[in-house]
């Protein structure tokens, strides 16, 4: 682990996966808290890393200073749920040796009824003799080949609700100054920290700038389609908002989240027809196996029902939105939107209410 500042979560990480690892490798990068105080009670193994505004730097330190066969890497607000617990003490015991690599999903978000609504996948234990590296300052990644094991151990995040995009912000600023190249994927982060700062035309050029290498994984290419479009959104723009959810087919087959936003852009627009297509077309795809890119769980499963409901209902067709808002309700019984739609189209069909 590399942490600074995370007397808040340290101590639920670590007894999140207390008993599992025969050592515990913690780099601090220069907490003022009492994060070391705490990391000391589960580990005498606590180093220190002079911060040079590098992730990766200080990741392969810390990566330098394990001992055993493999490595699991956590962030102090990751956390391991009881069933991933017993999974991985599973794994531990069962791995095939000559497995170099473990990938798990990544549970990002949750809703209020503690449905996983985002997740990623990313490569979590590594066989230490492989000496993989991190690459990048910000937004690292671990550079991974060999045999690869797609897990269903999943860690979950559990932030704070703490901002860090300035401290990323200005680590790119402090690249792009010194004339640092910037890799695909450097674009692609870059403009992430400011769409998430909410500064949309500034990323609009960043993520063009990145579309225009040609380059970078399909995942990241998608993801900055729709992140143009939402900058588009949020500018007024409709015809380019558009041309961006549209500019995604270019690259990949028709993804769930990208029929989502066309059905959302049609409905906005009071397009019934053309809404309903493609929240229809939404139901129909087949959610991709062991998928590394973002997944937007609700596209998958209920929204597309309840917007098509809502897109029935226009068109005056109640019955079909009765029944897409009750294969809604399959997935969140308790949703107060879709308990008001049921109530509403039962009185307008005459029907009696159903469990």
């Amino acid at each position: 682990m590399i942490v600074r500042n995370e007397e808040n979560t340290i101590a639920r990480c670590l007894d999140s996966v207390r008993g599992i690892p025969d050592e515990i490798v913690l780099v601090d990068t220069g907490s003022i808290d009492s994060t070391k105080v705490i990391a000391k009670q589960y580990t005498d193994r606590v180093m220190d890393f002079t911060w040079i505004d590098d992730f990766a730097a200080a990741r392969n330190y810390s990566f330098s200073l394990a001992t055993m066969e493999y490595i699991f890497w956590l962030d102090a607000d990751d956390v391991l749920a009881e069933t991933d617990r017993e999974q991985l003490l599973k794994l531990k015991n069962y791995l095939d040796p000559l497995m170099d690599a473990v990938n798990m999903p990544y549970l990002l978000s949750f809703d209020q009824f503690g449905t996983v609504t985002f997740s990623l996948r990313r490569n979590r234990l590594v066989k230490k003799s492989r000496n993989y590296q991190w690459i990048g300052a910000v937004h690292e990644y671990l550079e991974v080949y060999g045999h690869v094991l797609n897990s269903n151990i999943c860690i979950t995040h559990k932030g704070t609700g703490s901002n860090h995009s300035d401290r990323n912000l200005k680590i790119f600023e402090k690249l792009k100054e010194r004339g640092d190249p910037f890799s695909p994927r450097d674009l692609y982060y870059y403009a992430n920290e400011l769409f998430d700062r909410k500064l949309n035309n500034r990323a609009v050029d960043a993520y063009q700038e990145f579309l225009k290498t040609g380059q970078g994984w399909v995942e990241d290419i998608l993801s900055a389609c729709g992140k143009v479009a939402d900058c588009y959104q949020n500018l007024g723009e409709k015809g380019r908002e558009l041309e961006y959810i549209l500019k995604s087919f270019e690259y990949a087959t028709p993804r769930a989240e990208f029929c989502c936003r066309l059905g959302h852009y049609f409905l906005r627009a009071e397009q019934y027809d053309q809404g309903a297509f493609w929240y229809k077309l939404a139901t129909q795809l087949e959610k991709p196996l062991d998928s590394w890119g973002p997944i937007i769980e609700a596209c998958w499963t209920w929204l597309p029902h309840l917007q098509l409901c809502v897109c029935y209902d226009r068109l005056g067709k109640r019955e079909l939105a009765y029944e897409h808002n009750e294969i809604a309700r399959k997935y969140r019984l308790e949703d107060p939107q879709i308990l008001h739609n049921k109530k509403y189209l039962e009185g307008v069909l005459g029907l009696s209410s159903k469990e």
